[in-house]
């Protein structure tokens, strides 16, 4: 007997087809798996044996062959449990069900015969609904995830004796239904706000700026002032994100498997801050079949790096590729994937080894050739993909006293959704463009003209702090952000004169030791 069972898989953070065909033919008894399955595709004969038995089925004294097609992709995980347990039970007639070409099926199964959540659901449902599928079987806690996708009935079961008699029409489930809209406004609030933040206005006015044009951001100073404290809050004034943006990046998470359980959609933006000692595989995405990485995970967000000297230098060069394309892509030997990088970069560090140069409350112990030797653990071209480098000084006593508020998330948010409103409605005819931290040299000559005057102060700053050509373009591109804040159509000399105090690093400041 022969039968067949749709079910799917992913491939990248894109969800494709598997058809599981399985044979049952006379001959020594025996269950062989063919069709580039991995390890966890190959034991799943066990699980699938112990399942059929423990939920009250028998199993076929028959010689077994499982087919995964299409036989030329890498089949991995064990969500092909259910929809191979489901073909064996169709072929030796215990499910009589004309309409399993209607469903794809997903589950991992417990020895039990019980359905454990799976990888990727909310991307196998797109496929699914593209592929013009009437349903998706899932296990229950997968469900919710899975619905979000509209046009597809998603089933959820909590075992396989339940699947059994779903196909048998036995027993009539209703697909599960979320309401989207809800459960993306109550997904999208933040737990934390600027509001808490105390002094470091000018540090909140470089994080506003940076939020309003997508710009990256280094913030120097010494332990304890704050630097961790405002890049966590980063997120809550960015642009609230779009289903759109949200659903992608769901896709991503549920495919590395860190989709937090109970969990639909990503109605925030992800924050992501990996330890120093991450490697480079850990940062852009890695294995044997690569799997996303930290600037992945990171898009429609932002990649906190913190101690960023204390990074391995080649962790720090692979940053490099993402942050110009907004992609990464992962080659290896039999498979190269691709996965969204789109990512804001905001990065941490002490102004020397011990943390305390510059600090006048602390005696720095470092002498000259450590600092200069710490500040060169950076390189010069991932310096010139930071757009903003700012000091984050000590606070003083009377702002730390301070019971006044500061601004909230929600106000900052509200000036940075109209900066960005007219970066749209100018980029409008521009493909890949949304901020003006996309924009490229091109561009910048077209959409960040500047007056004489401008450009006076331009020169006398390029040849007094040594701007490479890539730092002029960042001046330009971080000016044409604060003129939009303040709703001005023009570059003004004060938007220059601003950017260029936002460019620390570029000024030898930590030269004149």
């Amino acid at each position: 007997m022969l039968s067949k069972v749709i079910s799917c898989a992913t491939f990248g953070i894109e969800g494709y087809l598997v058809d599981v065909e399985v044979d049952l033919s006379t001959g020594l008894p025996g269950f062989t798996t063919v069709g580039l399955p991995d390890n966890a595709v190959k034991e799943s004969k066990d699980r699938v044996f112990a399942a059929i038995k423990n939920a009250g089925f028998r199993f076929p004294s028959k010689k077994i062959t499982v087919n995964l097609a299409p036989a030329d992709i890498k089949k991995e995980g064990s969500s092909f449990d259910l929809p191979i347990a489901v073909g064996i039970l169709t072929a030796s007639q215990s499910i009589r069900s004309a309409q399993l070409n209607r469903y794809a099926i997903l589950g991992e199964l417990s020895l039990d015969g019980s359905l454990r959540p799976i990888k990727g659901a909310i991307s196998v449902s797109l496929a699914a609904k593209d592929n013009k599928l009437d349903g998706l079987i899932v296990p229950r806690s997968n469900a919710r995830e899975a619905a979000i996708v509209e046009g597809v009935d998603v089933y959820g079961f909590d075992n396989l004796i339940e699947v059994v008699a779903f196909l048998n029409g036995e027993i009539d489930i209703n697909p599960t239904k979320v309401n989207r809209e809800e459960i993306f406004d109550a997904a999208s609030q933040y737990t934390v706000d600027f509001a808490e933040v105390k002094g470091q206005h000018y540090a909140k006015r470089a994080l506003e700026i940076a939020a309003a044009g997508g710009h990256n951001i280094l913030m120097i100073g010494p332990p304890g002032t704050g630097k961790t404290m405002l890049a966590r809050r980063l997120v809550t004034i960015l642009p609230r994100m779009t289903l759109e943006e949200a659903l992608e990046t769901t896709k991503i998470h549920s495919v590395a498997g860190i989709l937090s359980a109970g969990d639909s959609v990503l109605g925030t933006r992800p924050f992501r801050s990996p330890h120093h000692t991450i490697s480079d595989a850990g940062i852009i995405g890695g294995g044997h079949v690569p799997r996303p990485g930290e600037v992945s995970l990171a898009h429609n967000g932002v990649l906190f790096l913190d101690e960023l000297p204390e990074f391995h230098r080649n962790v720090l060069e692979v940053l490099r590729q993402p942050l110009e394309d907004g992609s990464v892509t992962i080659g290896r030997a039999k498979v190269t994937l691709t996965y969204p990088a789109r990512f804001m970069l905001a990065a941490a560090m002490n102004p020397c080894p011990c943390g305390y140069f510059t600090d006048p409350y602390h005696e720095c112990r470092c002498t000259p050739t450590a600092i200069q030797r710490y500040h060169t653990k950076i390189s010069g071209p991932l310096l010139d993909r930071i757009d903003l480098h700012i000091e984050v000084p000590s606070l003083k006593y009377d702002e730390l006293k301070s019971t006044q508020p500061g601004e909230s998330s929600e106000e900052i948010r509200a000036r940075i959704n109209n900066a960005r409103k007219l970066q749209l409605e100018r980029f409008e005819s521009k493909r890949k463009i949304y901020c003006n931290a996309h924009l490229g040299s091109k561009h910048i000559r077209k959409y960040c003209s500047i007056d004489d005057q401008s450009q006076s102060l331009l020169k006398t700053a390029i040849e007094r702090f040594g701007l490479s050509a890539r730092a002029y373009d960042k001046v330009l591109k971080v000016a044409r952000t604060i003129a939009d804040l303040e709703n001005s159509e023009n570059i003004k000399v004060q938007h220059i004169a601003e950017a260029i105090q936002y460019r620390s690093l570029d000024k030898n400041v930590w030269q004149r030791l």
